[in-house]
């Protein structure tokens, strides 16, 4: 038995003239009849959890998303779960439940880049092959994993990096961990992990923590970086290149360090880790000598989401 667990997104949408554009619309039954077939792959049920875009999912939202699915995990009814959800901030969800679940049973999690009403609609095929991993015997023990046009990922090296294609996803710090053909999951050998390095689990409470996320622009003078001092609890700090910043900037950083507010240095080059190698004024090796974090093998979503994650915990970034 595998739990369809429906929270909306593209997959649940299609066009209404009327209002201009797509909107949810189908309902969890409606896209398993939809797709076709799903009865052959496994046993299954039907939640209708929500039926919204994936940006209407704030911390609120995404934390009570958490919970039933750690209520369903631990049932001990289900082989694996599938979760359909929209693709805007699928990859903050995938990093959240693969960072605060325990990893015995498979949550396969997908969605589309198309609605029903387009040609091509995608919907259908992601939720057969999210069925077939969540369902799959070798699934066991992988815990959370994003599934999109046949690729399976790690939840946690999950990122959205095209706007349209099917091909949405990919992992930039990670690896695949392996395919669906035809409905046949295979994995890759030694890819449990998608290549990132294993951490323990985190349990806080919720996701009460607010943490800013604030990119670096040319001629950067801290002013977003102290506006948001006061109402956040930490920073996650978009950087040039191996994480430098200008100096302009730098007394900013200094006041959130000293507020004893953490400050994680990612970057915005979409691959590659922050590297302490730059010992000028604003160079990272002199960020990191402040007390500055890098952001380590993740995109800025995801290392906002392991800030949050680890300060709602009461816990130090990467734990």
């Amino acid at each position: 038995m595998i739990h369809l667990l429906f929270t909306g997104g593209t997959i649940s949408m299609q066009r209404d003239p009327a209002a201009g554009g797509n909107v949810p619309s189908h309902g969890g039954e409606a896209l398993v009849a939809f797709a076709g077939g799903l009865d052959r792959i496994s046993q299954y049920r039907i939640e209708n959890w929500a039926k919204l875009p994936a940006c209407h999912l704030g911390p609120d939202r995404l934390w009570a998303l958490r919970e039933r699915v750690r209520q369903i995990a631990e049932s001990g009814e289900v082989q694996g779960i599938v979760v359909a959800h929209g693709t805007d901030t699928l990859e903050e969800t995938a990093y959240l439940l693969d960072r605060t679940l325990e990893r015995k049973v498979p949550v396969a999690i997908t969605g589309a880049m198309r609605t029903s009403s387009d040609d091509g609609w995608d919907g259908p095929r992601n939720l057969l092959d999210a069925a077939a991993v969540a369902a799959a015997d070798q699934s066991a023990g992988r815990g959370v994993m994003v599934i999109f046009n046949g690729t399976i990922f790690a939840g946690r090296a999950a990122v959205k990096t095209h706007t349209t294609d099917l091909d949405a996803f990919t992992a930039p710090h990670g690896g695949v961990l392996g395919r669906v053909e035809q409905g046949r999951v295979a994995y890759k050998a030694g890819q449990r992990d998608g290549g990132t390095a294993e951490l323990a689990t985190l349990n806080p409470s919720g996701l009460s923590a607010r943490i800013a996320l604030v990119p670096m622009v040319v001629g950067d003078d801290g002013v977003m970086l102290d506006s948001a001092r006061p109402s956040h609890d930490g920073v996650v700090v978009a950087a040039f290149g191996s994480g430098n910043i200008p100096p302009g900037a730098v007394p900013a950083v200094r006041r959130w360090i000293e507020d004893g507010k953490p400050v994680v240095l990612g970057t915005r080059c979409p691959t590659g880790v922050v590297s302490p190698l730059y010992a000028f004024e604003g160079g990272g090796a002199r960020l990191v000598g402040l007390g500055t974090i890098p952001a380590g093998p993740r995109a800025l979503s995801q290392a906002r989401m392991e800030l949050m994650i680890a300060v709602s915990a009461g816990t130090t970034y990467g734990s």
